[in-house]
């Protein structure tokens, strides 16, 4: 056996005679889906492998699905005879397009074994000339092939060697991913030794010194590895020294390093090469005039041993001087190499004559983090999930490391200012937060801690798009929707369409054992986002406005106008500090998920154009209904039957109006405004959906007690569902409760989100709402208890409405653990976009 390298992910053409034997020497070594034949997409697009007037159809075939494989990663092998420059320039071509490495694999066959085995294949017409032909093309093609393109050209001469043949993947140098750290993450360096010596004390390394007293190595803490991001030289005092602990640190294997542009441009002079001796190339050349030749072809050979990017911790951190886009990671070009060490420009130069670099981290949409430096800044941000470490030590700034996972900022300060910087250190490029269509429209769902990927309709989304962009508040505010609540099952009993029974059974039958009802204020859903001060909303959220916070409904609306919003935010921020909360959960914000009473105070018209309506035009008809009654029964007429039918719509119109009735009262201002928080959902750095209900009610009643005016308490009970008596006291609880026209409860599993020896119980409902039989006139009419009615409305079905309250959820909890995480604004923004989205789907309004 012969062992041949090729990448991992490389673009493999086979380049062979008809007859050579490549589609049964691509099934020996790649995989079934790894290979696309020529023959095979002739067959696809014409019933015909051998069909000749098919080929150009075939190969626009096999060039797109090529593409899409190449796009994804995936390593791909191309089964043709490829003996044409041309064809194999536009295999090279798409190589290139892709950003992977084209490989050559030659299977130079004799032509007259090749010729013998298409004699004995049936169905092929052509004759012993095309072989010849073929032949003579491969033969004068292959000394040529290295100039074509392919970075790695395998020559299999002769029957032997190609059955000997054994392929060896390796993967790119650039991929580290089994390497996870944690890291110590190093920004430019320029030459500044002490500077470096300070920082990895800092940051706990042992340092080694030589007889001048520079460092020359350095071991970090155990289990880490210092990871360098290029510019180690020019500009500084000493970049020999620099280079010297970064070389000894990297070949010990106490760090990993990727080059910037000044290593580039520093192996090119080194090499003979003529540059241009700016920017500190010629201090640099200088400082190491006085070094061995030897040293020096030790730093040729080193910065031009570096790869440009590295991938490593599973792909989930990614290297590069000057950054790198989604596309490019764990790819290899000259464009992928020229991006990592330059980044991208405009073309355009600005008012000191440099070039204008184009702010890729402001579109970065990928999951992987991106550590670069480059670009100088007075300190460091996230933008997108990337981070710029340079921070100007030799502009007399700092340098500055990130500990990797722990995203933990150390920086010591420059001990001068060893270069006057050409303009000043610019300040952090904070995106803009403008959000891109492409991240809700153009996405098939949203992926989540909880569910998995949650799916999205276009045509949903496109609905939500219209309501967010024309009635919503600003993003920044917009960090969680609550999801739709689940309705109970259809009760069995004659008297009622909902009833508690169906909602214990279905978590009784989902190995719950206890559950909490929690009463169910009947007003408007509403989500707080309160900060301390207004200070912290511009530091935190960027607030767009001078609010500390903002209350929104569960469609994203603004409950009032600024003035009282803030108001309202005032209240809810010093009850928190009169209740300690502020100290106690060590935090500067709280996101809470509440109710928001009276229910008139944002449905008022709804209240007056449907419901106050139909129970005004019900009480007209029906009093004229029983006076014409009334004359026709003194004229000795029997009319009991329709009288009594005329009696019991009067009483159902009467309990119609009753029933919300109680949920409306006068408001002035904020004046009889009250909310009812049942659920903290974050603060800073934590989420509490672990907590139970009661932990989290019990923070409501602490709001209540201090507040007694704005804030109002939940009533509950706890239930044993093993229990019978817990059982009926609960019922009993949920009648006294319903029976004046009262909205219901909210049943939910007491320890809140569910979590067994296998995770996430995705199909246990958060809440289940059991609603009263007064309240649902408000929902399915005024007689709704008519037999009639209510037997047909027993054939209802909520499946809809419970999987798209499961769908909600796991997308509202994405949307705070992305809030906590401090992900970027659009990947927040996508989870609570999507819950709206799903408010789209058509289903029953009345469930």
């Amino acid at each position: 056996m012969t062992d041949y390298e090729i990448p991992d992910l490389a673009l493999v053409v086979l380049v062979g005679v008809s007859g050579s034997g490549k589609s049964t020497f691509a099934a020996d070594h790649f995989g079934a889906y790894e290979t696309l034949s020529s023959d095979r997409c002739r067959a696809l697009v014409s019933d015909d492998p051998n069909s000749q007037d098919a080929t150009a159809d075939a190969f626009e075939l096999l060039e797109f699905t090529a593409a899409k494989r190449l796009s994804r990663g995936r390593l791909t092998v191309i089964d043709a005879t490829n003996v044409q420059p041309a064809a194999r320039k536009r295999l090279v071509a798409l190589a290139r397009d892709h950003d992977v490495l084209p490989v050559a694999v030659v299977l130079h066959v004799p032509e007259s074994v090749c010729a013998a085995r298409n004699d004995a294949r049936p169905g092929r017409s052509f004759g012993r000339d095309v072989i010849r032909r073929q032949h003579q093309q491969l033969t004068r093609s292959l000394r040529g092939l290295g100039k074509e393109g392919f970075r790695t050209v395998h020559i299999l001469s002769g029957v032997d060697a190609v059955s000997d043949a054994n392929f060896i993947r390796m993967p790119l140098r650039s991929d580290l991913r089994t390497n996870h750290g944690p890291f110590d993450v190093i920004g430019d360096i320029h030459g500044c030794r002490r500077e470096l010596e300070s920082l990895l004390t800092a940051l706990g390394y042992t340092l080694e010194y030589g007889p001048d007293g520079a460092a020359v190595n350095a071991a970090p803490p155990a289990g880490r590895t210092a990871a360098f991001l290029g510019d180690y030289v020019d500009r500084g005092p000493d970049s020999v020294g620099v280079l010297r602990l970064v070389m000894a640190m990297t070949a010990a294997g106490h760090a990993i390093a990727v080059p910037g542009n000044h290593e580039n441009k520093l192996v090119k002079a080194l090499r003979g090469k003529k540059v241009t001796l700016s920017h500190g190339l010629a201090e640099t050349l200088d400082q190491l005039a006085g070094e061995s030749d030897e040293f020096r072809r030790e730093v040729a050979q080193f910065c031009d041993g570096l790869v440009a990017h590295l991938v490593v911790d599973d792909g989930h951190l990614v290297l590069a001087h000057a950054g790198l886009k989604e596309a490019y990671h764990n790819r290899a070009s000259g464009r992928v190499r020229s991006f990592a060490l330059y980044g991208d420009t405009t073309g355009e130069t600005d008012e000191f004559g440099l070039p204008v670099r184009y702010p890729w981290a402001q579109d970065y949409r990928g999951s992987a983090t991106v550590l670069y430096g480059h670009t100088p800044v007075r300190e460091v941000e996230w933008i997108n999930n990337t981070a710029c470490l340079d921070t100007g030590c030799v502009f007399g700034g700092s340098l500055t490391a990130m500990r990797y996972p722990e995203r933990e900022i150390v920086s010591v300060p420059a001990e001068r200012v060893w270069y006057e910087p050409t303009v000043p250190l610019a300040p952090p490029t904070r995106a803009p937060d403008v959000l891109d269509l492409d991240d809700v429209l153009f996405t098939t769902g949203v992926d989540t801690e909880l569910r998995g990927r949650v799916s999205v309709r276009p045509e949903n989304a496109a609905g939500a798009l219209e309501v967010m962009s024309r009635f919503a508040v600003a993003p920044q505010w917009l960090r969680y929707l609550p999801p739709t609540m689940a309705p109970c099952a259809t009760a069995n009993s004659d008297d009622y369409l909902e009833h508690p029974s169906t909602a214990f059974e279905a978590y009784r039958a989902a190995g719950v054992e206890t559950v909490i009802c929690e009463e169910k204020h009947m007003g408007s859903r509403a989500v707080a986002l309160v900060c301390r001060t207004a200070d912290v909303a511009r530091s935190r959220f960027d607030a767009p406005d001078s609010l500390s916070g903002m209350v929104h409904t569960r469609t994203g609306r603004q409950f009032f106008d600024d003035d009282l919003t803030q108001h309202l935010l005032d209240d809810i921020a010093s009850a928190f500090t009169a209740a300690g909360l502020w100290d106690e959960l060590d935090t500067d914000w709280a996101l809470l998920d509440c109710e928001l009473l009276p229910w008139n105070v944002k449905a008022e018209g709804l209240l007056r154009s449907q419901y106050a309506a139909v129970g005004a035009a019900g009480r007209t008809d029906l009093s004229a209904r029983s006076a014409v009654l009334a004359q026709v029964t003194a004229r000795g007429l029997d009319v009991t039957e329709l009288s009594e039918q005329t009696a019991n719509r009067a009483h159902s119109i009467n309990r119609f109006t009753e029933a919300y009735r109680r949920y409306v009262w006068s408001t002035t201002g904020l004046d009889g405004v009250r909310l009812a928080p049942f659920q903290l959902l974050a603060t800073e750095g934590r989420s509490y959906e672990k907590h139970d209900h009661e932990w989290h009610l019990a923070l409501a009643d602490r709001l209540a007690a201090v507040d007694p005016r704005r804030f109002a308490t939940t009533r509950r009970t706890v239930v044993d569902l093993g229990a019978d008596d817990s059982v009926v006291a609960a019922t009993a609880w949920w009648e006294r409760l319903t029976g004046d026209g009262g909205e219901g409860m909210v049943v939910k599993p007491l320890a809140n989100q569910l979590h067994g020896p296998r995770g996430f119980n995705a199909r246990v409902q958060p809440g289940i709402k059991v609603r009263g039989r007064e309240y649902l006139r408000l929902i399915y009419g005024a007689d709704y208890l008519e037999p009639s009615t209510l037997t047909r409305l027993r054939n209802r079905n909520p499946g809809h409405k419970q999987s798209m309250a499961l769908r909600e959820y796991a997308l509202g909890m994405e949307a705070v653990t992305r809030l906590v995480d401090r992900e970027p604004l659009w990947r927040a923004h996508q989870a609570v976009f999507a819950v709206l989205a799903l408010e789209s789907e058509p289903v029953d309004p009345r469930l």
